[in-house]
């Protein structure tokens, strides 16, 4: 079971001069829930090298057990240092591709022509797909064999807007993921803020908020050992 875990290379909070990147929770706990099952797990990103993590993230606030372990998790760290180059994947070597938020991808990947790539490639070979959070913003530029967006007619969830709210970046984010989802034709739903939500639909499986990211992983898991 080989699974391609993407991160963003996006470091920057808009114009605010503060710093974003990747949710080290929606990395984190999927990937040890992961790799408990024996998954061989690869990390890419779309420079490579070390994805920027989310300073908020790493605030006492934002710990779990799964944060905790990571940061005393010297081999995992210096495997982070050295993510491969996005534009070197294929979804031929990979049985699933797994998508952690922040807010990060909301720059990059969302547009990101290599990610739409696997995407696509992804979705083509009959692969399961998963996001969480902002995450799944990846999925707004993609399209299907018959050149409709992907998320159009199923069943999808992402980043609430009044989450967004909660935390002050409604006039920052480049997009409200919640709006962008409905959009591009998405059935979108979500349940309480913060509290967990997983949406499956098919191969395709998105979580609402840090909170969703085991129970994002662990569909993930079900669709590759089922």
């Amino acid at each position: 079971m080989k699974i391609l875990i993407v991160l963003t290379s996006h470091s920057e909070l808009g114009n605010t001069g503060a710093k974003t990147g990747f949710w080290i929770e929606e990395f984190a706990a999927p990937y040890y829930m992961l790799k408990a099952a024996g998954a061989i797990i690869t990390l890419a990103s779309p420079k490579g090298g070390q994805p920027p993590i989310d300073p908020k993230s790493d605030e006492p606030n934002a710990q779990t057990t799964a944060t905790i372990r990571f940061k005393l998790d010297i081999p995992l760290q210096n495997q982070l240092e050295r993510t491969h180059v996005l534009a070197e994947m294929d979804a031929a070597n990979f049985d699933g591709i797994f998508y952690p938020g922040g807010h990060g991808p909301l720059w990059d990947l969302t547009s990101n022509k290599d990610s739409i790539r696997l995407i696509k490639d992804f979705w083509k070979a009959k692969k399961p797909i998963a996001a969480v959070c902002h995450a799944p913003s990846v999925l707004l530029n993609v399209k299907d064999e018959n050149g409709e967006y992907l998320i159009k007619g199923k069943q999808v969830t992402g980043f609430t807007n009044s989450e967004e709210e909660a935390v002050k970046l409604t006039h920052i984010v480049p997009f409200l993921l919640e709006d962008e989802l409905k959009l591009k034709g998405g059935l979108y739903s979500k349940k309480e803020d913060w509290s967990v939500h997983m949406v499956k639909d098919g191969l395709l499986i998105t979580g609402q908020n840090p909170a969703s990211s085991e129970a994002v992983a662990k569909e993930l898991l079900y669709l590759l050992t089922k």
